[in-house]
């Protein structure tokens, strides 16, 4: 048997990849997060699938359920929210599922950012304008961030920022980019994207921390700050752009 790590992608059943969907319906077990992924995509779980909600699991007792899956000869699809590269503990799992001789492998998703920047018809990186984009997330009640890693230091490139796991943070973290990026540098801020109660909000540095708490969000929520969100006047690439061709000899 296999855990399969599956990027479940924002929260739309149907931005499940066609990988996805095959293994979750062959696997009698299924992992997920239910603060994030709801009915429609396990609706993809074979009938009499052992469904166990880890939101309120901690780390051991998710390794716990795959390694007795192991034992049991029982195949497991381990969702995670948006793509299993960022932000889903897929490191930690699998060291330990190493550790118990458990095999496993990773089905990527679409990332929450992603999905975001597609609601809002933006590309996130725009010739003269942004060429990175810094995926990142703040630091409170969380995992100590490297002291190389400070927003401070990120901003100073003014590339497009993905913030994640920061929206109770919103109205600090935009003050602190106001030096680097202006009050007027244009912010989106997308929670629950693609589920029924999406939520977006459009904004600058200067009011998007106002706009979050009145919106009263909490989690679920990327935030985008960059000026590749507002660019009207910059140059074609140079891939796709017009060239002058050499006269034929």
């Amino acid at each position: 048997m296999t855990v399969h790590f599956i990027g479940a992608g924002p929260g739309a059943a149907d931005l499940l990849t066609l990988r996805a969907v095959r293994i979750l319906s062959e696997s009698a077990v299924c992992l997920y997060a239910g603060t994030y992924i709801g009915g429609e995509v396990l609706a993809h779980c074979p009938d009499g699938a052992t469904l166990v909600d880890t939101a309120n699991l901690h780390l051991d007792e998710i390794v716990a359920h795959c390694v007795g899956a192991h034992e049991r000869g029982a195949d497991v699809a381990r969702l995670c929210s948006g793509d299993p590269s960022l932000y889903s503990a897929v490191a930690e799992q699998t060291r330990r599922l190493d550790r118990a001789g458990v095999p496993w492998d990773v089905t990527p998703g679409v990332p929450a950012y992603a999905a975001a920047a597609a609601l809002v018809g933006r590309e996130l990186t725009v010739p003269e304008v942004a060429q990175t984009v810094v995926l990142t997330r703040a630091q409170r009640d969380s995992t100590k961030m490297p002291d190389t890693e400070s927003l401070a230091h990120f901003a100073r490139s003014r590339a497009t920022l993905v913030l994640h796991l920061a929206i109770r943070r919103a109205r600090e973290l935009a003050a602190s980019l106001v030096d680097d990026y202006g009050a007027d540098c244009p912010v989106v801020v997308v929670a629950n994207a693609e589920q029924p109660d999406q939520q977006i909000l459009r904004g600058t540095l200067s009011d998007i921390g106002a706009q979050v708490e009145a919106a009263d969000l909490r989690q679920a929520a990327v935030i985008i700050v960059g000026w590749a969100l507002a660019a009207t006047e910059f140059a074609d690439s140079h891939l796709y752009g017009t060239r002058v061709r050499p006269p034929l000899a």
